[in-house]
């Protein structure tokens, strides 16, 4: 295996993190505010970088040095675009906001043409659209419509569409920074929540062993282990076939919350399914010619 396979494996490990993400969140049973769990989910994440710091023999301050595009990035890439994205579904229904905030796989495709040594690929770009249509189904089952009263909620969706997107295709241009600053960056992104937190929510704790699980598992996978492999992978693999696999994430969400009996089956699963699955082939076809990556 190809160092970029290899890495776009990593990288595509992710989307399968990401995928747990609505499950463990049910476990939480909403009943931790918002930025009270970003802190605290990241946090943990944080921790398990320092635990890996730990276990190699040093405490990682040598990974806190870093440019200050590269801080820019991580920090604004992960507070910023959660930061939109709670704006989103505070100020718009939460299906729609989705909707819109889903467009950063098909940006990652589009804008990751532009970089150095990557090309544009028609596969990547039908593979894209095709698991659009797949997520947009999946996703715009329970839509209402689209309200302009609702302007605001819609534009901060965009902007974490176009954050999360930007953050991912232009951290190729620091792909020298290892992956351990993240853990930085979470540390600095926890910061920001809790300072969020403080002046905007009311401090609620787990108040079982169900929700301290959920809060745990979020901070260990989709919310901790999750960005360290989707780092590597943008920064190492194909980002574009990656662009496209992220498509997967809603889907495998709904499967899983399909078989723990918490969501039904429906022939709009199914559809979205396969639409997503034949995006994700035919972006893979693409693998087949040399693909060329900057050092």
């Amino acid at each position: 295996m190809t160092h970029v396979r290899r890495a776009t494996v990593i990288g595509a490990s992710s989307v399968l993190l990401w995928s747990t993400l609505a499950i463990l969140v049910l476990f939480t049973e909403n009943h931790i505010p918002p930025f009270q769990l970003l802190s605290m989910t990241f946090f943990i994440a944080f921790a398990l970088m320092w635990v890996k710091w730990r276990i190699e023999g040093h405490s990682g301050l040598h990974h806190f040095k870093q440019p200050v595009l590269a801080w820019l990035l991580g920090v604004g890439g992960l507070f910023g675009y959660h930061l939109a994205l709670f704006i989103a579904f505070a100020h718009a229904p939460a299906v729609e906001a989705n909707l819109i905030n889903y467009l950063w796989p098909l940006l990652i495709v589009l804008f990751a043409a532009f970089l150095p040594g990557e090309h544009f690929r028609w596969q990547h770009v039908v593979g894209a659209l095709l698991a659009l249509a797949g997520c947009w189904m999946l996703l715009g089952g329970k839509a209402t419509g689209f309200d302009s009263q609702y302007i605001l909620g819609y534009g901060a969706a965009v902007v974490a569409a176009l954050t999360w997107s930007s953050y991912s295709v232009l951290s190729r241009l620091v792909k020298s920074v290892p992956t351990d600053a993240v853990g930085w960056f979470c540390a600095v992104t926890a910061v920001l929540a809790g300072i969020f937190h403080l002046m905007l929510e009311q401090t609620q704790w787990p108040a079982n062993s169900l929700q301290w699980i959920g809060v745990i598992g979020l901070g260990l996978g989709p919310v901790g282990l999750a960005f360290f492999t989707w780092d590597h992978g943008i920064k190492h693999g194909n980002i574009q076939l990656l662009g496209v696999l992220a498509f997967g994430a809603p889907l495998l969400s709904t499967i899983i919350l399909v078989a723990m009996n918490k969501a039904p089956f429906s022939i709009t699963l199914l559809l979205a399914c396969v639409a997503i699955t034949l995006g994700a082939f035919i972006a893979s076809r693409s693998q087949s010619r040399p693909v060329q990556v900057a050092d």
